[in-house]
């Protein structure tokens, strides 16, 4: 029998592709193939039965942030500054069967009656994935390859992320327990600047994260993650992002951090942070700090929050707005921003640090504020 054979004999039996299966069929092999013959076949057939089959090597490659395998068979790849074609084409009657298995791998189901799927592989690349007729030739599939390690403040700064200066200003916000909200577009550095950021809370502190799909490594011994799922094949079960927020609430966390900001959870955060639980923040999708107050504003809708419930909660409940921007492969802080209530009462963000068009930075007048709230001179 065939190894092919002998895996799939073995599924049929009920008996899921693990790791130790696949080495004891392997092992059966070796007398014809040798040693290195049978390392080699157990790196093809894990990545085929439990990896990401021809996708797997890409997705090992120093440097590659993201894959992205269109209906059509064609494989891009982001090496970190934007997507470009990779010399890899699957057979296109392979990319749903590829999907489906990927969504297995995560947990999670994908089929016509649940077209779209958000999860994590055990690899710890994110998964994305939809089919027709959301999306047109057939099956997409998206990988986010995570940090091979967590990136502190002064790996970000060596990198060119933020001058030096910046660096001691953000590990402030986090000492003095300042409420915060990291912005930016897609793939700006979003997660990785929290993660950095909270790894410098104190060693003691009990972190309870809420995410849709967890994606944020934080480098603390006490740390809580709580991951939201969808429903089952008779439509129920769903566990949203709010309810993991409320349930967060009660888990007695230090730091209350919600990986992604982008519905109703909204609600929940800001009464959270009004409620005593100081240092919590998240990630928004933004284009500028400036923008954030009408981000937060259109999620507050979302949730039957009127606009005036929206700037009274955001006013008090979010103290300091971190934007980022992606150019090429750089991941740059642009700016530091602290809300302030304007003269009609409708929340602001007054720049503290930022950039001018050369890219040099510079301080606005906000800084004297930024600079007492962090325990800093001005």
């Amino acid at each position: 029998m065939s190894l092919g054979a002998a895996v799939w004999e073995q599924i049929r039996l009920g008996r899921v592709p693990d790791p130790d299966l696949l080495a004891g069929l392997v092992d059966g092999q070796r007398a014809v193939l040798g040693v290195e013959g049978g390392r080699g076949l157990r790196r093809s057939v894990a990545a085929a039965v439990l990896g990401a089959g021809p996708l797997d090597e890409l997705l090992g490659q120093p440097g590659v942030t993201d894959v992205a395998l269109n209906g059509d068979g064609s494989v891009w790849v982001d090496r970190g500054d934007g997507m470009t074609r990779s010399g890899l084409t699957l057979p296109a009657g392979e990319v749903r069967e590829l999907a489906v298995r990927l969504a297995t791998a995560a947990g999670r189901r994908l089929d016509d009656t649940a077209a779209y799927v958000d999860g994590l592989l055990p690899s710890g690349v994110r998964l994305h994935a939809i089919l027709p007729p959301l999306v047109a030739q057939g099956a997409h599939v998206t990988l986010r390859v995570p940090a091979r390690s967590g990136l502190r403040l002064e790996d970000l700064v060596a990198a060119g992320s933020m001058p030096p200066h910046w660096a001691q200003v953000l590990a402030g916000l986090v000492d003095q327990r300042v409420s915060y909200l990291v912005s930016g577009g897609t793939g700006a550095g979003k997660t990785t600047l929290l993660a950095a950021l909270l790894g410098t809370c104190p060693r003691q502190d009990r972190v309870v994260v809420a995410e849709d799909v967890r994606e944020l490594v934080v480098d603390l011994p006490h740390v809580v993650h709580l991951e939201g799922r969808p429903p089952n094949v008779e439509g129920v079960g769903e566990v949203t992002l709010s309810t993991l927020v409320r349930q967060a609430l009660r888990m007695r966390p230090d730091r209350l951090v919600v990986g992604e900001v982008r519905g109703a959870e909204v609600r929940d955060l800001l009464n959270a942070l009004n409620t005593g639980h100081e240092g919590g923040c998240g990630t928004v999708h933004a284009n500028g700090a400036a923008d954030v107050v009408a981000r937060v504003e259109a999620l507050g809708a979302l949730a039957g929050l009127s606009r005036d419930a929206v700037h009274a909660q955001l006013a008090s409940a979010v103290e300091v707005v971190v934007h980022l921007r992606r150019i090429g492969r750089l991941r740059r802080v642009e700016g530091i921003g602290v809300l302030a209530r304007g003269p009609d009462r409708v929340p602001t963000v007054e720049m503290a640090l930022g950039r001018l068009p050369s890219g040099e930075a510079t301080t606005g007048p906000a800084w004297p504020t930024l600079a007492q709230r962090c325990g800093l001179r001005s």
